[in-house]
């Protein structure tokens, strides 16, 4: 027979495992409640992580080096394109518009020849052109910063969007030596690139940008290396209407002198290459 302490305990005892047992199902819906919650939110965040892997995957895409190089490209043809819709050397015939001249048109026409260098128009009909329009002194100083704001702008759109693509591919020994060149010495190499007449400006410009080149020096270089040969067409631009009088002449000597020494210089060295 049990004792009524005993019997107290198992009370007690009965007591404690029903509020257990009504603890788990309370417990049990809470938790079947929030899986209900989750399912949607589960089903919901898939797809949006779908949609962001896709989107990290298209821009990897977009990033990478040959896809940067075929926007350089795209950019180069457009511009070039423009260049024949346009006709830009009808700048040698326009006057400005009336009360348009000075500081400001000079302004005005280096940023428009610093693009046009960009989509290769030849440098020589910009700079006769600005010595036509602005007379020596505001045309060489126009065409000047137009020379280095278009090398800079080449640079910067050549290192940016095509140097990691174009590097991999500098595998001959003619290339491999001109790139080390221009990124050991590269201040004297760009002058002496400006200075020789023989060599595009364009061309330049982007050897520059895939090289290990920094730009300063770049800059710097295509500034001094540019004066004179900028300033023989400006001069000869200025003076066009005067073709006997001694400064178009002189200035037609400066052009004519390089070219010739630079045609030279370029035949010796092929006949050189082509003797070894």
């Amino acid at each position: 027979m049990a004792t009524p302490r005993a019997t107290v305990a198992e009370s007690a005892l009965a007591a404690v495992s029903e509020s257990v047992l009504v603890v788990s199902e309370s417990t049990l819906v809470v938790s079947e409640a929030a899986l209900a919650v989750s399912e949607p939110a589960l089903a919901v965040s898939q797809p949006a992580l779908v949609r962001r892997g896709l989107a990290a995957r298209g821009a990897a895409v977009l990033l990478s080096p040959y896809a940067r190089l075929a926007l350089l490209l795209l950019l180069l043809a457009g511009g070039a394109a423009c260049v024949l819709a346009f006709a830009p050397q009808q700048l040698l015939t326009r006057q400005l518009a009336p009360g348009f001249s000075g500081l400001a048109a000079a302004t005005v026409f280096a940023v428009g020849y610093g693009l046009c260098t960009v989509a290769f128009v030849p440098r020589p009909l910009l700079n006769l052109a600005a010595g036509a329009l602005f007379g020596t002194p505001l045309g060489l100083t126009s065409a000047l910063a137009g020379t280095v704001f278009g090398a800079g702008l080449a640079f910067v759109l050549g290192r940016a969007l095509g140097q990691d693509a174009l590097r991999p591919l500098l595998r001959g020994r003619w290339l491999r030596a001109a790139d080390g060149q221009l990124s050991r010495h590269g201040f004297r190499s760009m002058l002496a690139a400006r200075l020789f007449p023989g060599v595009p400006f364009w061309a330049a410009n982007y050897c520059a940008a895939v090289s290990r080149m920094r730009l300063t020096p770049f800059l710097l270089a295509t500034a001094l290396g540019s004066i004179p040969n900028t300033a023989a067409y400006a001069v000869a631009g200025a003076r066009a209407s005067a073709p006997t009088s001694p400064a178009f002449l002189i200035a037609m000597a400066c052009i004519a002198v390089p070219a010739l020494a630079g045609t030279w210089v370029a035949w010796r060295k092929r006949h050189h290459l082509n003797a070894g």
